[in-house]
């Protein structure tokens, strides 16, 4: 599908993607219905879906393929009525995607008042893999591992957390306490405590790669009188696609213990930015594309205005 060329930086963004090989379509799909479809009720018409993701270069037999994957993992179920596949978000599916979007599009934290959550494994009661397990699921929740079987965080969603610990089975094996620095206790060694349990240096360089790839996109669509409604859908996807991808790696933690240049921040503002500018038109583009069983999706729902602390699209 060829499209009209309009911002050069902007094409230059989808054409770099369009050549990536592979193309993880999966995770693709996920950002386009965690980001785009489930404010719209989570259920679209699997022909919509394929003509949607076109521009991006995925095929119609790779998002047939994807989408199948994902319900195999129990990320999306299918509905068949006549010769139409439909394919809506699981209950599980919700879930996942929104213990991340949370994170998305949150408002920065306020300030952090010195204290600090601490789990605890019994690791008497806990086998190799299960302790590899829950390493793993409380990474992603930003928890750092300060000594074998205990892992910190300053300001983690501990109810999220407490799921983790649930859904593997070890809530009663498990000891949460809270904690909080003493008043000369937030000098070297904690910044030395930090460095250990989380690669600082590392995610850093990736916020500015993502700087680096949409900085030129918003310079040059910023002031824009009017923007192409499709563009805008294939900025939007992709600034939340590569955002995401970095946010996950991120332990988000307070300000006061990051380093007073983060590009963190930037990346986080940059994001807000574009996402505000182009999610408009982008609605637009997904209104008119995307189809349900009972014709034009649904509009979208009232959380979904309230993302990035308010967009200007929302009704009146």
């Amino acid at each position: 599908m060829t499209r009209r060329k309009s911002h050069p930086q902007a094409e230059a963004l989808v054409e770099s993607f369009r050549s990536k090989r592979p193309i993880r379509a999966g995770s693709l799909i996920i950002t386009v219905y965690g980001d785009a479809i489930a404010p719209h009720g989570g259920t679209v018409w699997l022909g919509s879906l394929i003509r949607l993701l076109e521009p991006l270069g995925l095929s119609q037999r790779l998002v047939r393929t994807s989408v199948f994957r994902l319900a195999r993992e129990s990320w999306l179920g299918a509905e068949q009525i006549g010769r139409r596949s439909y394919y809506s978000l699981t209950g599980t599916g919700r879930a996942r995607i929104e213990s991340v979007h949370r994170r998305i599009y949150a408002p920065v934290q306020s300030e952090w008042d010195g204290g600090w959550h601490l789990i605890m494994l019994i690791t008497d009661d806990i086998g190799p893999e299960e302790r590899r397990a829950v390493g793993r699921e409380l990474a992603w929740q930003g928890f750092g591992m300060i000594a074998t079987g205990v892992f910190a965080h300053p300001s983690a969603d501990m109810d999220a957390a407490r799921k983790v610990l649930e859904d593997l089975g070890i809530i009663d094996k498990a000891v949460i306490l809270a904690a909080s620095c003493e008043p000369g206790g937030r000098g070297r060694p904690l910044r030395s405590l930090i460095g250990n349990c989380w690669n600082l240096d590392e995610l850093a360089d990736e916020y500015r790669e993502f700087l680096d790839r949409f900085r030129p996109v918003w310079r040059e669509l910023n002031g824009v009188r009017q923007l192409d409604p499709e563009e805008c859908f294939l900025i939007r996807t992709l600034l939340i696609h590569d955002f995401r991808r970095v946010l996950l790696r991120d332990p988000q933690l307070p300000a006061q213990l990051l380093p007073a240049d983060w590009a963190g921040t930037a990346a986080r503002l940059l994001c807000r930015n574009l996402y505000r500018l182009v999610e408009g038109p982008a609605e637009a583009h997904l209104m008119a594309t995307l189809e349900t069983a009972d014709g034009p999706l649904p509009e979208a729902s009232p959380y979904y205005y309230q993302r990035f602390g308010g967009l200007e699209s929302a009704p009146a």
